[in-house]
């Protein structure tokens, strides 16, 4: 038996169309990924009425699927690797489709912790491993492109995870709105199962760009003493929270609260960040390749979307139009945290980069996942008893003191932007560890 005989490749598309095909499947797995983050920003109201919890336990239920998505991202390589990025993101999509069942049909908020650890362990392949799919089917010099519009896609997905799906919920309720998600992610892992291929057919077996096998097991300890592994985490947190705990999570209550708004205007209003950064992400990286710097970019973003999101939350009587641009312009701004993981390479020896970026992007989210209860904890602290239809309401002066963490943060992602040192676009080390020559 022939081990190394090509898969054989679906005739019903024509060559040029091939690698699109391919990558267009796992990008929609990942704009799915994205959108299951936005979900509890929407669902809060529900979730604490339906269940009788405050906004830790909330913000709780929203940090489960960091919790998985950030603790598979070393091991997450290794298992495309040892068994292809096909039969794993069509595997880990149905995963996220039956965690959104569990969650949808959850009579208790442990079964619907349960649930949303589901989703966000099945999220956890979606970027990895459309990017694996990226490096077979691209060529080097569009790979950088594919992965600025995977990006993006993922922020569409986010976006409509706010006012379409607050609609949506409106009109049948979060549970059925969440069954539906869950049909909607087998449908994808079918979609992966059709038309990826783990293979070019016309290429020989590629070297993966991504290839974490030899870095996984060895070099650990070489990793944690470098500190920009360390540093890098903090700038691109400070950046990733007002996405994922503002935008992902509070910021919808905020805007019902402050603006009087209904929840799918308020919904379209967090929105509006996440459209900046799908315009950010691309931005951002061209920039940064533009001018063969990685700092700037870094520095920019952590001063822009730290100072936008303190005067979103501070100034008072900010107008509505004012609102929305300091969202985009935040947004944007924010677009520069994906600079992070071309940091990240540049700072760790070749051999052990890929599990490098799994450990910034496991240390990233983790800040993002302990923003989402710490948030709703110091909600609950300041709660002045108000409910609503068995819901807790917070005011705008008690959002305005919990949201004071945020801009913390962000005062540590500045200085932490400062001290990193800049790569010039360029690997510090050679691959045997030697300092590079300028």
């Amino acid at each position: 038996m022939n081990n190394n005989r090509r898969p054989e490749t679906s005739s019903f598309l024509a060559p040029a169309y091939r690698p699109w095909a391919v990558w267009s499947v796992g990008a929609l797995f990942f704009c799915y990924a994205f959108f299951q983050r936005m979900v509890p920003s929407v669902t809060v109201a529900d979730i604490m009425r339906d269940f009788g919890v405050g906004g830790a336990v909330l913000g709780n239920l929203a940090a489960f699927y960091f919790y998985a998505y950030a603790g598979l991202q070393i091991p997450v390589g290794v298992t495309i690797d040892r068994f292809g990025p096909r039969r794993v993101l069509a595997a880990a999509a149905v995963l996220s489709g039956i965690g959104s069942l569990i969650f949808a049909l959850a009579p208790t908020i442990d079964v619907a912790y349960m649930g949303r650890l589901l989703v966000g362990a099945g999220a956890g392949f979606a970027l990895i491993g459309t990017l694996k799919l990226c490096a077979v089917w691209f060529p080097p010099e569009r790979f950088a492109l594919v992965t600025g519009l995977t990006t993006m896609l993922g922020a569409f997905g986010a976006i409509n995870g706010q006012a379409p799906l607050a609609a949506a919920i409106e009109a049948v309720g979060w549970r059925t709105t969440m069954v539906v998600a869950a049909l909607v992610a087998v449908a994808i892992g079918g979609l992966i199962w059709a038309v990826a291929r783990d293979h070019r057919d016309d290429a020989p077996l590629p070297t993966n760009a991504l290839d974490v096998r030899p870095s996984v097991f060895r070099g650990i300890g070489g990793l944690l003493a470098t500190p920009a592994n360390w540093v890098l985490p903090l700038i691109m947190g400070s950046m990733a929270v007002p996405m994922l705990a503002f935008a992902g999570l509070w910021g919808v209550p905020f805007m019902m609260e402050a603006y009087g708004l209904e929840r799918p205007a308020a919904a379209a209003m967090t929105s509006i960040f996440l459209i900046g950064h799908a315009i950010g992400s691309v931005l951002m990286g061209w920039f940064s390749d533009r001018i063969r710097r990685r700092k700037p970019p870094m520095v920019i973003g952590t001063v822009i979307t730290t100072c936008a999101t303190a005067a979103l939350i501070f100034l008072p009587g900010l107008p509505l139009l004012a609102a929305q641009a300091l969202l985009l312009i935040g947004g944007i701004a924010s677009g520069a945290t994906p600079v992070g993981f071309a940091f990240t390479r540049e700072h760790n020896r070749a051999e052990r980069a890929a599990t490098a970026m799994g450990l910034v992007n496991l240390l990233n989210m983790g800040i993002a996942a302990l923003f989402q209860p710490l948030l709703g904890w110091l909600l609950d602290l300041n709660w002045d008893g108000r409910l609503i239809e068995g819901a807790r309401i917070y005011s705008v002066a008690t959002f305005r003191t919990a949201f004071l963490s945020m801009v913390v943060l962000g005062g540590i992602g500045i200085v932490a932007a400062l001290l990193v040192r800049e790569t010039h676009c360029r690997p510090l080390e050679d691959r045997h560890g030697r300092p590079r020559l300028a």
